[in-house]
């Protein structure tokens, strides 16, 4: 397994708060394309076979941790 690059992690700190690859675009300017290019990088750095299962090994792994997550509470703050 080979670490993550600190703007895959930003993209899968993204993922793993229910972000689409659209959404996570527009948050940081690039193509939905660019996306699905760091998100098949970031799949094969940890072994993942999809979304859910690359937040799975990031957080037992390290790459990363729960202040990377937000709580349901913690996203209705961020958005009012």
């Amino acid at each position: 397994m080979r670490s993550l690059t600190a703007r895959r992690r930003h993209v899968l700190a993204l993922v793993a708060n229910g972000h689409t690859n659209a959404q996570i675009g527009r948050h940081l300017g690039i193509h939905e394309r660019t996306v699905n290019r760091h998100l098949a990088e970031i799949f094969q750095a940890l072994g993942a076979r999809d979304r859910a299962n690359a937040v799975a090994i990031a957080l037992i792994t390290g790459e990363l941790t729960a202040h990377h997550i937000h709580t349901p509470d913690q996203q209705r703050e961020a958005a009012a």
